[in-house]
């Protein structure tokens, strides 16, 4: 239930709101052209996708870009929330920004279609909302020009922040809105340094979901089918190149040595070392 709801706006167009909550509530996103970010002032609140859900603590955030939306969040803990969300819409971004979008808002190299992520307890941003709540007690003082440096200061400091690469990569969507098929972002992270909860975020699913949807494609695990993928991809490097072992490892997306050695020998029944040699003497005879 809401308690107490503000709202202030830009353009005509919603820009922050302050929202105070009791439970039980719970508020679905509609698909629209905008993105969203959620700041957790009071209590913890749950974000349900698929078949999944996050909890937000308090002092953390959550991004959301709502094109592909049909999530919603609702209360955690049974505590009383309060929560701070700045809007943002494509047409007042081009309008402040009329030279060029900012880089955060420009196509990612990244092959995903994750739409969400939470951002952790980041003291700028803290900061940021804290002078936001003076704008909502002093509705008079919130004029246009104001407003705008506002919305900029915020874009610049997801830019900074830890999770600026998601970020990009959610917020770049409102202007270029490309959806990847699951198999095209599967193999453009075969040989990249991640797992399964990473790929399950970037194919917009829940970890069970992207299981059985992986499981349904390969006919595999994504554990075990992606392992084997990345040896037979270290085999081939072996033959063919001169790099370190270290880094044939690394470039095929084992981030330990000792992990990719043990995980070799399980496979092909010798080290990486020995099938080097092995194979370069085949060669000279």
């Amino acid at each position: 239930m809401v308690t107490d709801y503000r709202k202030i706006d830009l353009f005509g167009q919603t820009f922050i709101q302050k929202v105070d909550l009791k439970p039980p509530f719970e508020f679905s996103f509609p698909v629209a052209d905008r993105a969203c970010f959620l700041y957790i002032l009071k209590g913890t609140t749950r974000f349900q996708f698929d078949e999944s859900h996050l909890n937000i603590p308090t002092n953390h955030a959550l991004l959301l870009n709502c094109i592909n939306s049909g999530k919603q969040i609702s209360e955690a803990n049974k505590s009383d929330g309060e929560i701070v969300i700045v809007t943002f819409h494509p047409e007042i971004l081009k309008k402040i920004y009329q030279r060029e979008l900012p880089l955060i808002f420009q196509q990612s190299q990244k092959i995903t279609n994750q739409t969400s992520r939470i951002i952790n307890n980041d003291f700028l941003i803290q900061k940021y909302i804290e002078g936001l709540l003076f704008y909502f007690d002093n509705p008079a003082l919130a004029n246009e020009e104001i407003l705008i440096l506002k919305l900029k200061e915020i874009i610049l400091l997801l830019a900074q922040t830890r999770e600026a690469e998601t970020i990009q990569v959610i917020l770049s969507q409102l202007f270029s809105p490309i959806t990847y098929t699951f198999k095209q972002i599967i193999e453009a992270n075969l040989f990249s340094q991640v797992g399964v909860v990473e790929l399950a975020e970037q194919t917009n699913l829940s970890v069970s979901s992207f299981k059985r949807e992986f499981k349904k494609l390969y006919n595999d695990s994504p554990a075990n089918y992606i392992k084997n993928k990345r040896l037979e991809k270290a085999a081939e490097l072996l033959l063919v190149s001169e790099e370190r072992i270290t880094d044939i490892a690394f470039n095929c997306g084992f981030n330990e040595l000792s992990n990719f050695t043990k995980s070799f020998h399980d496979k092909y029944g010798i080290s990486p070392t020995g099938f080097r040699l092995k194979n370069t003497t085949v060669k000279l005879l």
